[in-house]
């Protein structure tokens, strides 16, 4: 017989001040893991926002130049929603985004200037642990900020970020990668899910654009987050899979 508790999430270690978020689109944080966030903006902990595109190629209608400045808006909205009031948008092309030395730069340029101690990225295994592969782009940002994480705290990589005060940051204690397929820990989401959803409705333009009838942001959050909960003996809840930046952490 299967012990109920054989399947049971480490509660994640929620010790920390500052923390980045790491992703490849707009909307990225808010398919699972934006309730997180609220969680720990209302305990009072700083969190920024790197979007490495800006979702241009995100809705069929319209063309990337004008699908940009709507999707910045709409993701600025949803940081807000959630309490975090700083978005960055590096600016690479969407859905062509490949792991490159241009991208590690510029992701270790973001983590020396902002220095969190934990970094929060999306799923970037091959899959989301069905038959579904994984998106290019989530692989590709994956993969470069946990290398980035490393250049960041050399100083003999990427040299010419280090002026006006930018210097090496070695304190990222881990990389946590939110629905990921080997998720192991997790953190209880129950009184922050409605914001979470709120966060998600704030893409309201993308989502029309996908064109899936009957859409509904809180019935599919919620049915993500129930079976992570009943992992943590909660009602609703994110899962992200730790990987440990320092020796002896």
């Amino acid at each position: 017989m299967t012990n109920s508790t054989d399947n049971a999430l480490t509660p994640l270690n929620e010790d920390f001040s500052r923390a980045l978020v790491i992703v490849a689109h707009p909307d990225d944080v808010e398919f699972g893991a934006a309730s997180a966030i609220a969680r720990w903006t209302r305990q009072g902990k700083t969190i920024r926002y790197c979007m490495v595109t800006s979702g241009e190629a995100g809705i069929d209608s319209l063309p990337p130049d004008e699908c940009r400045p709507l999707r910045e808006a709409e993701q600025r909205e949803s940081a807000r929603i959630v309490g975090v009031e700083d978005v960055d948008f590096l600016g690479f092309p969407d859905g062509t985004v490949t792991y490159s030395l241009e991208l590690r730069a510029a992701l270790a340029r973001q983590i020396r200037i902002h220095r969190p101690e934990i970094i929060i990225t999306g799923n970037f295994r091959e899959s989301f642990g069905g038959q579904m592969p994984n998106q290019a782009d989530h692989i590709a940002v994956g993969h470069a900020t946990i290398d980035a994480v490393r250049d960041a705290g050399n100083r003999w990589i990427y040299p010419d970020q280090l002026t006006d005060g930018i210097e090496p940051w070695s304190g990222v204690r881990a990389v946590w990668a939110a629905g990921s397929p080997n998720a192991a820990h997790g953190v209880d989401t129950t009184d922050t899910f409605r914001a979470g959803v709120a966060s998600l409705e704030a893409h309201r333009a993308y989502i029309d654009g996908l064109g899936w009838d009957d859409f509904n942001p809180e019935e599919m959050l919620a049915s993500g987050s129930r079976p992570i909960g009943s992992r943590l003996g909660v009602t609703y809840g994110a899962a992200f899979e730790v990987f440990t930046m320092q020796f002896g952490a």
